[in-house]
């Protein structure tokens, strides 16, 4: 591999292209982990073991200017800054060992990104091919990066010199096809990156970037499952009847959804072979643990542990789950679920919505989670984040959410808000739905056995609720009725109905009518 063309000369040995075997043995030779019990790679990432949401920095340039929505969350970056960080990262790897990989992003090949890295890891190495989708030989022969990451954990910035924040960041310059990790071993903020960049360039050629999880029917029906942390995506995306084309990120192209990812990043705080046994049985040589405490003696990994972090985390290939729709490929989607977890104890366990309400509801990207305690006393916190990912969207949230009301609309797809929360009160006095449950009312709308079920109108969110499902608790579908003090339930309702209007008010100016008035219909 010729890494010339990047700027890096000079440099020591480069290992390219190792299989999984040598790149683990590299990688304890050189300390960087140790093997656990089951066979994984673990790795700690010191000091930042989450993403570094506040370094994350977009290249400014003349031609984005308009198409990315620079903020608090897209910071902008002055090109020469980045420039003279460039020039000190490519200046690090001077006389250095380093470790490269080629692979690509994308099952679909009429929208495959080829991704090369740099790191100065191996294990990052392995995280990325892990992650990626890998190339034959023939492929490697011809290969040719579209994205180039040039990561250097243990290069630390300095504020003062360098017009960063603090000693960390992340950046992307996507005019030029060129990402600068510095400061932070966190492989996450790897994957991101190149989602982040898909993000931004998928959309010119057609393709809705999704943070979803999707799945395909025997009959070739597929699924998407939307879901912020916490609400049960990976679970039950984990389904016996279905195939997984994949746990996290999709595109939607005229033609279809296909997987831009050929591995799985699944955090594994609490994780058990009960639980999750897709994500137990692929925890085995070639995977890679982050920040997991481990026995000293027997190896065992802890995954109860929040020692080091609650954000522990996993790393694998797809082909080590079974089950797995191996094109990585599905046709359009029959269905698209938005999964949240209710902590308030309001919302149905299932509802449908219109494709206009499809639209606020993906812009509100709605969660509830338990915030921290006095007393020992636990609130709710509602968290909204745009399309269900909105620190990796380079561009304005209403422009992903029109395409997917129009993929809806194209496609004649059915929309379900499914709630994986609290019923018969809210966090604390209410209890969680089971997990059978949320699994029957979604086999029920998948199958179409909810076709001809009748609805009705809820009177605070508005959204189209089954008046029954064969094996659901009535108390399910009208949540009011779970609540032993109903004025207690109207309250929580205004309250809930409410954080969602002050939220949508970041969008009202760009969204239609239709769309602003698919909210909640009452208690104001």
């Amino acid at each position: 591999m010729d890494l010339r063309s990047h700027g890096l000369a000079s440099l020591g040995t480069v290992h390219a292209q190792l299989a999984p075997a040598p790149l683990v043995e590299i990688a304890l030779a050189r300390k960087e982990g140790v093997l656990v019990a089951n066979g994984a790679f673990l790795a700690m990432t010191g000091s930042h073991t989450g993403r570094a949401a506040k370094d994350k920095y977009i290249v400014r340039r003349p031609e984005n200017v308009g198409e990315v929505a620079f903020g608090s969350v897209n910071q902008p970056l002055d090109p020469g800054v980045f420039d003279r960080l460039w020039d000190r990262g490519l200046a690090h790897y001077q006389g250095r060992e380093a470790f490269a990989h080629d692979g690509y992003a994308c099952a679909d090949p009429a929208y495959r990104a080829n991704v090369r890295i740099v790191s100065e890891n191996a294990w990052h190495v392995l995280f990325t091919q892990q992650l990626l989708n890998r190339l034959s030989p023939a492929e490697l022969a011809i290969f040719t990066p579209d994205l180039f990451i040039l990561h250097a954990p243990s290069l630390k910035l300095d504020p003062a010199r360098d017009g960063t924040r603090s000693d960390v960041a992340v950046i992307l310059d996507l005019e030029r096809h060129r990402v600068l990790i510095a400061g932070t071993a966190y492989a996450g903020e790897i994957k991101k990156s190149v989602f982040t960049y898909l993000n931004y360039w998928m959309p010119t050629r057609d393709v809705l970037p999704m943070h979803c999880s999707a799945t395909i029917g025997a009959a070739g029906d597929s699924a998407l499952l939307f879901g912020l942390s916490g609400t049960g995506k990976t679970t039950l995306s984990a389904d016996p009847q279905r195939k997984l084309i994949g746990d996290d990120e999709h595109g939607w192209s005229p033609t279809g959804v296909f997987n831009f990812e050929g591995g799985c990043y699944a955090k594994c705080i609490r994780l058990s072979h009960t639980g999750e046994p897709q994500i137990w049985n692929a925890l085995r040589f070639g995977s890679i643990l982050e920040n997991v405490e481990i026995d000293e003696t027997t190896r065992e990994p802890n995954y109860d542990s929040e020692k080091y972090t609650e954000n522990t985390r996993a790393a694998y290939p797809l082909d080590f789950i079974d089950n797995i729709e191996p094109t990585s490929r599905g046709g359009h989607p029959r269905h698209v679920l938005f999964l949240t977890c209710d902590a308030f104890g309001v919302l149905p366990a299932l509802s449908k919505l219109t494709p206009a309400q499809a639209q606020y509801h993906f812009l509100s990207g709605y969660t509830a989670k338990i915030g921290g305690t006095e007393a020992g006393i636990k609130e709710p916190t509602a968290t909204f984040s745009s399309c269900f990912g909105s620190p990796f969207l380079p561009r304005p949230a209403v422009a992903y959410a029109k395409m997917l009301e129009q993929r809806i609309r194209d496609n004649n797809a059915d929309v379900w808000l499914v709630n994986t929360g609290w019923t018969g009160g809210a966090y604390g006095t209410g209890k969680r739905f089971a997990l059978d449950v949320t699994r029957r009312l979604m086999d029920a709308a998948l199958t179409g056995e909810l076709d001809n079920a009748a609805f009705r109108v809820d009177l605070v969110f508005g959204v189209g609720v089954p008046t029954a499902c064969a094996g659901v608790p009535v108390t399910a579908l009208d949540p009011r009725s779970a609540w032993s003090d109903p004025a207690a339930f109207d309250r929580q309702a205004r309250h809930l109905a409410n954080l969602f209007r002050n939220n949508f008010k970041t969008y009202e100016a760009q969204a239609t009518q239709a769309v602003r008035d698919a909210g909640p219909v009452g208690g104001a």
